[in-house]
């Protein structure tokens, strides 16, 4: 650490962002009126320590949920609708029927379909509302939904009931979007009440769900601080987090919006020391539009960040009790090292990175910006076991995560300060760095390894070897660019040009089915996803062979001329 950054991590103070941590454990975040009144607090805290805040005002589509009950055998069971589900405040009823699913491990498969193998569902679930475990999220709605259920009841997995959203839109939907909007009514139920429900469905009870929701168009803020830097203020850092919560939501995320208002008042302070610039937003919309605020700004200055932006770094749920661990962190392959060099040197931990998940604010893949983080510390897998804590998705592993139990006593103070000091460095270095801290080559061995995996899935059906030769070839121009930085015969300026423009080619290559400048359904997204047939042709059988290789050909297509692209930009 150098003396800038050592001057510059020792001005961080708890005394601002406690006091917002606070005042947020104070009043909800779900309704835009009170969104918008955590908005107007966020801008006068930085205006009293001199920082200036641009004001947006956008419109979005919003669903906010209301009561829920299930009635059965005259019996009523606790409930909670997620956003985006169809009201059915007068209720709805059917014949229950119980479809058991296995609650997710991992953060990573809490968005996948709830039952893998659907083929003979249809004919079972046909008419009928559907009880499953998990959370009420788009995976578990969208195929049931897709099998003809009437209506989804999600078994959560303890006492507590989580909110949460059911729409596969990301963001506020467009045109073409809208036939993907929930259909049928949604709830989550809790374990207890759950077990009873199943044993209900075994009888062929009838059951009635009731589900209050508003949904429509909402004027909502979005405060953007700009902290130019010295030298090349036009490019940027974006540094973000959403500020609309469930409840008073502290771990999710109080804590989060005060990490960003310490950074944005210390940079401000030292905004001589930066060479390049950072943009600092607060989302509205996460929790009720999935993730309809960074959607809008992703929108709205599309043109903007395509050419300036240097990288998005996600700020969700810092500063949690018991997060003493870095793992299930998010980070795109060409910003492992870089981050993990930033994370053992603040906090003394080894950082294990994962795939960014199609979730968080990650509003920008379709842009291409190189990203990291979106959640940060969180507990060890020992912690959690020995609470008896099932995986959700925030509160540093806290079970209090999208829950009315998300307030004060979640925060940590020291755990607090030490995540500020993570995300503040690595914005910083990122910042001030001479070259960009972006290795496109551990890309190119990602995609390398994909492809081997999709080879050996496919076997003989089908031929990823133009792929393969691609992508070793990549991997060899990279080899040779990074050679040319080293030895100085790529001048800084160059290198940085081409390591941000690589970004506008290989994420939205590995991260987006959809066209540049539009968002992907709020799915997961496996990797190379033009290629991601061939892993899945046991599955579809003999039948559709013909028609997964003809896929498969269009997808190696895309695959193989953009990485011819990325070859031509590092040449």
């Amino acid at each position: 650490m150098n003396d800038i950054e050592s001057a510059i991590l020792g001005a961080v103070s708890l005394d601002a962002p406690w006091a917002l941590v606070e005042s947020f454990s104070t009043y909800k975040r779900e309704h835009p009126d009170d969104v918008n009144r955590g908005m107007d607090e966020v801008k006068a805290r930085l205006e009293k320590y001199g920082v200036p805040v641009t004001m947006h005002q956008p419109e979005l589509f919003l669903s906010l949920p209301g009561k829920a009950r299930v009635e059965a055998d005259g019996k009523t069971f606790r409930a909670k609708p997620p956003a985006y589900c169809v009201d059915a405040r007068d209720g709805l009823s059917g014949e229950l029927v119980y479809v058991p699913s296995n609650q997710p491990k991992a953060i990573s498969t809490m968005f996948e379909r709830s039952v893998e193998d659907a083929s003979d569902l249809a004919a079972r679930v046909s008419g009928k509302i559907v009880l499953s475990e998990g959370f009420a999220n788009p995976g578990l709605v969208a195929q049931f939904t897709e099998l003809g259920a009437i209506g989804v009841i999600a078994i959560n997995p303890g006492v507590d009931i989580h909110w949460g959203i059911c729409t596969t839109v990301w963001g506020t939907p467009d045109l073409d979007d809208l036939p993907r909007k929930p259909r049928i009514p949604a709830v989550a139920v809790n374990r207890e009440g759950g077990d009873q429900l199943i044993e209900l469905a075994k009888a062929g009870a009838q059951v009635t769900v009731f589900a209050e929701m508003e949904e429509g168009w909402f004027s909502s803020k979005l405060p953007e601080v700009f902290i130019e830097g010295a030298e090349e203020p036009e490019k940027y850092i974006l540094l973000h987090g959403h500020l609309d919560s469930w409840d008073v939501g502290v771990g999710d995320n109080a804590t989060g919006d005060a990490s960003l208002l310490e950074m944005a008042r210390v940079l401000y302070e030292n905004r001589d020391k930066l060479k390049r610039s950072v943009r600092v937003c607060w989302w509205p919309g996460h929790s009720t539009g999935r993730y309809a605020g960074s959607t809008w700004f992703s929108d709205n200055f599309a043109l903007d960040l395509d050419e300036n932006c240097i990288a998005s770094v996600n700020c969700d749920s810092p500063g949690c009790r018991w997060a003493t661990e870095f793992i299930n962190l998010c980070m795109m392959s060409e910003t492992e090292d870089f981050l993990s060099e930033v994370i053992e040197e603040v906090a003394g931990k080894k950082a294990e990175g994962e795939r960014p998940h199609r979730a968080g604010d990650y509003s920008f893949n379709n842009i291409g910006l190189s990203s990291y983080l979106m959640l940060s510390s969180t507990m060890a897998e020992r912690a959690r076991e020995e609470k008896g804590y099932y995986t959700v998705g925030g509160c540093g592993g806290n079970i209090a995560w999208h829950t009315e139990n998300d307030t004060l006593e979640i925060a940590d103070k020291d755990i607090l300060l030490r995540d500020i000091k993570v995300y503040l460095l690595a914005v910083l270095r990122n910042a001030n760095a001479e070259i960009l801290p972006f290795d496109w080559r551990k890309t190119a061995g990602e995609f390398i390894a994909t492809i081997a995996d999709y080879q050996k899935k496919a076997g003989d059906r089908f031929d990823l070897a133009p792929a393969m030769q691609a992508a070793e070839a990549l991997k060899a121009s990279l080899e040779a660019f990074y050679a040319g930085i080293e030895d100085g015969s790529v001048t800084p300026a160059t290198a940085n040009v081409v390591i941000r423009k690589l970004a506008r080619i290989l994420i939205p290559l590995n991260f987006t089915r959809e066209q540049r400048f539009r968002h992907d359904p709020a799915v997961p997204i496996p990797p190379l996803p033009a290629l991601s047939a061939a892993a899945d042709l046991d599955k579809l059988g003999p039948a559709k062979l013909g028609f997964a290789r003809t896929q498969l050909v269009r997808g190696q297509n895309r695959v193989i001329a953009a990485l011819k692209e990325a070859r031509a930009l590092i040449k």
